[in-house]
C-alpha cells in the first residue's frame, strides 16, 4: 500500500482492490470526531432555544392576544396594532429620536475604534501599547447602571465637574439632564467613550496579521506613515470595516434600552423616548396595562427594519467595493 492508504484508513476510510475504490464510514467518522459534534451541539441547542422557538410569540403581534386564552386563542387582528402604531401621534417623534442616536452615534464613533487601533498598531513601546488598551477597554465593562450614575455625578447642577468648571470660568450653571438638545450628545458620547476599546479589538487583531514585509516595501519606496496606513492598514482592513458598518446599520433602529431609560428625565422627554423605551413603558404596561400584542407589534417592526437595512448594506457594499457579509 502506499502512504496515501494508511493515512486514509487513519481516518475511517477504507482502501479496496487495485482501484483503490474509496468508501467513507460516515458512522465512524461521525464516532471518532464525537467530541466536537458534543462541543458544537451546546451552542446549537442554545440559540435554537432562545432564538428560534421565542419565534412563535411573533403571532401576538396579529393577535388581540390575552394571557387567559393564549396566542393561539386570542382573536386575530391582522394589521391592526401595525396601524396604532404608525397613527399614533408619537410614532414620528420616537422614530425620529431613534434614528438621530443611531445614525449620530455611527457617524461620530464609527471612525474612532479603527483610528484607535492603527494608532495602537504603530506604537513604538510594547509595554505602552498594552497599557493604553487596557484602559481604554476597562470601561466597556462597566453596567449601564453605573455608567448613568457616573454621567449624572458629572453633569450635577450643584456637585458636577462640568458645572464647576463653568461657573470657574464665570458661567451659569446648565442643568444638562433637563435640555432635550443636549441629551443626543451625552448619549452618544459617553457611548464612545465607553465602547471605542472594546470595539478596537477587532481591528487590532486583524492589524496583526499585516505583512510586515509590506510597510518595509512601503518605506524603502519613500512612503510616509500616512501613506502607509492608507495604502497599507486599511487596505488589509477594509473588508473587516465593511462586516462592522453592515452589522452597525442592520442595528439602525436597535438603541441601548438600559442607558436610554436611566438618562429619561420629564424634561428631556422629547429627545430621549425611542422605540425601545417606549415599547416597555406601552407593550410591558410600565404605565399602566400591558399590551403585549401592541409591544410585540412594534418590536417586529423594529427587526424588519433591521433586516431590510443589512441585506440593503450589504448589496450597496458588494457593488462598491466588492465586499460583503455574503
Amino acid at each position: 500500500m502506499y502512504d496515501s492508504d494508511y493515512k486514509l484508513k487513519a481516518i475511517g476510510v477504507s482502501v479496496v482492490g487495485k482501484n483503490k475504490t474509496v468508501r467513507t464510514s460516515i458512522w465512524r467518522l461521525r464516532w471518532n470526531h464525537r467530541g466536537l459534534y458534543f462541543l458544537i451541539l451546546v451552542p446549537v441547542v442554545y440559540v435554537f432555544i432562545f432564538n428560534y422557538i421565542p419565534m412563535y410569540g411573533v403571532l401576538m403581534a396579529f393577535k388581540n392576544f390575552s394571557p387567559r386564552l393564549g396566542i393561539l386563542g386570542s382573536p386575530w387582528v391582522g394589521l391592526y396594532n401595525f396601524r396604532r402604531f404608525f397613527s399614533s401621534p408619537n410614532f414620528l417623534n420616537i422614530l425620529r429620536n431613534t434614528l438621530i442616536l443611531n445614525i449620530y452615534g455611527l457617524i461620530a464613533g464609527f471612525p474612532f475604534p479603527i483610528i484607535m487601533a492603527i494608532c495602537v498598531n504603530h506604537f513604538i513601546f510594547r509595554r505602552f501599547r498594552k497599557t493604553v488598551q487596557s484602559i481604554t477597554f476597562a470601561p466597556y465593562f462597566l453596567s449601564a447602571v453605573i455608567m448613568v450614575g457616573l454621567i449624572r455625578q458629572v453633569l450635577a447642577i450643584d456637585t458636577g465637574a462640568i458645572n464647576q468648571v463653568i461657573m470657574a470660568l464665570g458661567g451659569n450653571q446648565v442643568n444638562f439632564m433637563g435640555v432635550a438638545g443636549a441629551f443626543p450628545h451625552i448619549y452618544v458620547w459617553s457611548g464612545i467613550w465607553q465602547g471605542t476599546g472594546y470595539s478596537a479589538i477587532i481591528y487590532i487583531s486583524s492589524l496583526a496579521a499585516v505583512d510586515p514585509t509590506l510597510h518595509e516595501a512601503a518605506i524603502i519606496d519613500g512612503a510616509t506613515l500616512l501613506q502607509r496606513v492608507w495604502y497599507v492598514d486599511l487596505a488589509t482592513i477594509r473588508p473587516i470595516i465593511v462586516i462592522m458598518l453592515i452589522l452597525s446599520m442592520g442595528n439602525m433602529l436597535a438603541t441601548g434600552f438600559e442607558k436610554v431609560y436611566l438618562l429619561q428625565t420629564s424634561l428631556n422627554l422629547t429627545a430621549s423616548e425611542v422605540i425601545t423605551t417606549y415599547v416597555y413603558k406601552v407593550g410591558l404596561g410600565a404605565g399602566g396595562r400591558a399590551d403585549y400584542s401592541f409591544g410585540t407589534a412594534i418590536g417586529l417592526f423594529q427587526n424588519a427594519v433591521g433586516v431590510i437595512l443589512t441585506l440593503t448594506v450589504n448589496r450597496i457594499a458588494n457593488m462598491l467595493t466588492g465586499e460583503s457579509m455574503f
